[in-house]
């Protein structure tokens, strides 16, 4: 098969990289320079991709497109795709959440063949191999997989349910990103009352991650009535020395959700997932005492 054409939207630290893995498998790796700031060009020059003036043109000229761009800008980026009525694969590789990747598949559908995919670790540069999560279309997703083979991007195929690689991104995004968060809030916490260096010494007692532990989720429900609390006081602990609490808070919020498993040590794993994802019920408000009417 002859080595594809492909256009990367647009190159920041991820997408240019990733782009530039794909250059040995592919005929050339296109990006367009039109209203890109000069820090992206560099960035491109410096991967080594070959700049086009329009968007038109890359899309004209690229079997493959990828799409790695900011979130908030995927779906915007997928309209400008599709009204050029794109007609390669388009690889949806941004961090969004499964619907919208779905929405991307319909609005680009007529035309285009999408792909779904995700990136979980750093970009392809001083020895980092990430992976490429995909899911799709068959033919389409091992097209992709031929293009990164023999580079330092991995790739993972998930089966052919579009969204599944955007799940499982965003799965681990959720853990591993506010986990970062939760260690700034735990550090400044103990910074503020002279202990964080305690701190970091019971955490150095621990080598694993939480995620490698699924069997704890039940335990946590069963603790949930007491650790909800315990997050609250932890919550008004960071807004005294002037932290914000919000995380704490919708923490202790989440824990209610298992407010039924008390120290229930039967809980299995599949039970408190469920009870996790069922809204605790509104308890009806008992209408307003009326007050007695006075004799007259």
């Amino acid at each position: 098969m002859d080595q594809p054409t492909v256009g990367i939207l647009h190159p920041g630290s991820m997408g240019a990289a990733v782009a530039a893995c794909a250059a040995p498998n592919a005929a050339e790796v296109l990006w367009c320079a039109a209203g890109r700031s000069p820090a992206t060009a560099a960035r491109a020059e410096g991967f080594g991709l070959t700049p086009v003036a329009t968007l038109s043109e890359l899309l004209d000229r690229s079997d493959i497109v990828i799409s790695l761009c900011p979130p908030a800008a995927a779906e915007d980026l997928a309209r400008d795709v599709a009204e050029h009525r794109f007609g390669g694969v388009y690889v949806e590789a941004n961090a969004i959440s499964p619907e919208r990747a779905q929405r991307i598949a319909e609005l680009l559908g007529r035309d285009a063949t999408v792909v779904d995919g995700g990136v979980v670790g750093s970009p392809p540069v001083r020895g980092k191999t990430p992976t490429l999560y995909l899911s799709g279309p068959v033919a389409a997703t091992a097209r992709i997989e031929a293009l990164f083979a023999g580079t330092a991007v991995q790739t993972t195929m998930l089966g052919t349910e579009l969204g599944k690689a955007s799940a499982l991104k965003l799965s681990y995004a959720a853990y591993q990103k506010t986990s970062r968060v939760l260690v700034a809030l735990a550090i400044g916490m103990a910074h503020e009352h002279g202990v964080d260096q305690e701190l970091l010494e019971i955490a150095s007692r621990r080598t694993t991650s939480y995620l490698t532990e699924p069997e704890y989720v039940a335990k946590t429900a069963a603790r949930a009535w007491r650790w909800g609390p315990e997050l609250q006081e932890a919550a008004d602990t960071l807004a005294a020395a002037g932290l914000p609490p919000d995380m704490l808070h919708a923490a202790a919020s989440t824990l209610t959700r298992w407010n039924d498993a008390k120290d229930d040590s039967e809980l299995t794993l599949t039970d408190a997932l469920t009870q996790l994802a069922t809204p605790a019920p509104v308890m009806p408000q008992s209408p307003p005492h009326a007050e007695p009417t006075p004799d007259r």
